[in-house]
């Protein structure tokens, strides 16, 4: 084997191709594939020629195994193919390769082998290997180790950035692998060639809306892919269906950039940034999680922020909040307001019940009592619902009596308890004159005293007051009546009633017993003065 090295430009249909040509002869007994280059290098959309030359024996001489006798064979080649898939005894030929179709082109002319590839793409990046076949035994012959393809792309890269409130300050370069060192290159704006920098490097002030991108002078048509800032990013959540508070939800932002951007999450009400990365991912959301959200996608040309997306949560109610009011002391004949509220969504429904009642008693965030009694006393809740679920709230009520009721009974007390005390003291009274023996003058004497006159029924009664009084050293009252009498028919005097006064003593038992004794009788009620005028 042997060699010679050498660095070749080849212009092919314009481009520059960059050629690692080493003349290299594979024989073995006069057989052998000879290519001019074992590496090249190629730019996107540009043609290449790989080319070689291949050998054989002319005639080949063989000998018979029972005669010894000697013959020639010439050789002749049946068949010419280049291939990169497959194996050598069985390749795939580049003509048949859909990856190829209507870009290869095999020119065979003598012993020469030169392959043509049109439009090239990076995908043609492979080991390029040409056999060929003859009518010798064994008379098949692959050239290895082949030739290397590697398909570039001119590429604008970023080398320093400084953003600013308008744009950007950029310094970008074209670059190649496969280009020379001193090539002439134009830049273009949008597509169009207008900017006059012809050099590798160009300083620009990159608006927004700029694209970016070179080409070799005179092939504007191969230019490299544009460079540009970020443009306006899209959000996209998944599940696009209602996001149900536990489940996972994932929110992906994407933006056309070159180069790619990164990207940032925010959420809307405090912009504080969540996290880094195209996704993010709620494992388990809450409730809480609810709002607008946001992305930023940067990258050294520029940011761009998406609009608002993101999210919003359904759940069951919260465990409702219940009030009164007025919130002091519920009066009897007031009214009175009870609310309900609950955390949910969608936003709740409300119906109110009292304990032990079936029936609800409202439906709504509030009930309201116009004129509120004793009986209205009790523990109320409120149910809160929607299609997630279902959560209650108690509250106890307490009816207190109104100031006139307690008036009103006040005075009836203050009427009630003297009559109730009077009665009681003549039952005990009377009990007790049932109980003692009484001389019959003494008991007519305190007839006459207890009784009115029956004989003067011109006389007339006139009540002009009564007292009533309760000792602690007394437990029988004081009783008193005044009445104006008319005179007597037999009298000239003119009788007038002036006041009278009785003292019931409740003694002990031997004072009682002295009084027998003596005549006093304590059953008289009253006493009547007349004054002589």
């Amino acid at each position: 084997m042997r060699g010679a090295a050498m660095r070749l430009n080849t212009a092919v249909r314009g481009f520059v191709v960059v050629v690692l040509s080493v003349s290299v002869v594979q024989s073995q007994d006069g057989w052998g594939v000879t290519y001019t280059s074992t590496q090249i290098c190629a730019v996107k959309g540009s043609t290449v020629e790989i080319k070689c030359r291949y050998t054989y024996p002319y005639r080949i001489q063989y000998q018979t195994y029972q005669s010894y006798q000697m013959y020639h064979v010439t050789t002749e080649v049946q068949d010419k193919l280049w291939f990169t898939k497959g194996t050598s005894h069985n390749p795939v030929d580049l003509k048949s390769d859909s990856d190829y179709t209507g870009r290869v082109e095999y020119r065979f002319n003598q012993k020469d082998c030169t392959l043509r590839i049109t439009e090239l793409r990076q995908s043609d990046s492979a080991v390029y290997k040409f056999r060929f076949i003859t009518n010798q035994q064994g008379g098949s012959y692959t050239g290895s180790p082949g030739v290397t393809l590697t398909v570039t792309d001119l590429q604008v890269q970023v080398i320093t950035s400084q953003h600013q409130q308008d744009g950007t300050q950029v310094q970008l370069k074209c670059h190649s692998s496969c280009l020379p060192d001193r090539p002439s290159y134009v830049w273009m704006k949008n597509g169009q060639v207008n900017l006059r920098e012809r050099s590798s490097t160009l300083l620009y002030f990159l608006f927004p809306e700029d694209n970016i991108s070179c080409a070799l002078k005179g092939h504007e048509e191969f230019p490299s892919p544009s460079v540009y800032a970020p443009k306006l990013p899209s959000v996209s959540v998944s599940p696009s269906a209602e996001i149900v508070e536990g489940s996972s939800v994932t929110l992906t932002c994407s933006s056309d950039a070159n180069p790619a951007a990164s990207y940032t999450w925010y959420k809307e009400d405090d912009h504080k940034h969540l996290s880094e990365g195209s996704q993010l991912v709620f494992s388990s959301i809450q409730s809480s999680d609810s709002g607008q959200y946001y992305c930023r996608a940067e990258n050294k040309l520029g940011m761009k922020r998406s609009g608002s997306k993101l999210i919003d949560v359904t759940y069951a109610p919260k465990l409702p909040s219940v009030s009164v009011s007025p919130s002091a002391e519920i009066v009897e004949g007031s009214s009175v307001t009870l609310t309900c509220s609950s955390d949910a969504n969608p936003a709740a429904n409300y119906t109110w019940y009292k304990e032990d009642e079936d029936s609800p008693k409202t439906s709504g965030h509030n009930f309201t009592i116009s004129n509120i009694r004793p009986e209205h006393s009790g523990s109320y809740y409120c149910v809160a619902h929607n299609n997630r679920g279902t959560h209650n709230s108690t509250l106890q009520l307490t009816v207190v009596a109104g100031a006139g009721t307690l008036e009103a009974a006040g005075v009836t007390a203050a009427v009630l308890l003297p009559v109730i005390f009077f009665s009681v003291f003549l039952w005990i009274q009377k009990k007790r004159m049932s109980k003692e023996p009484v001389k019959s003058e003494d008991r007519a004497n305190n007839r006459e005293q207890c009784l009115p006159d029956q004989r003067q029924p011109e006389e007339q009664d006139d009540l002009q007051y009564t007292s009533i009084h309760f000792s602690n050293n007394q437990a029988d009252p004081l009783y008193s009546n005044i009445r104006a009498a008319q005179p007597h028919r037999h009298m000239q005097e003119q009788e007038v009633t002036e006041y009278t006064a009785v003292r019931f003593n409740r003694g002990s038992a031997a004072k009682r017993d002295r009084s027998q004794e003596t005549g006093e009788s304590s059953c008289a009620l009253y006493s009547t003065v007349n004054k002589t005028r």
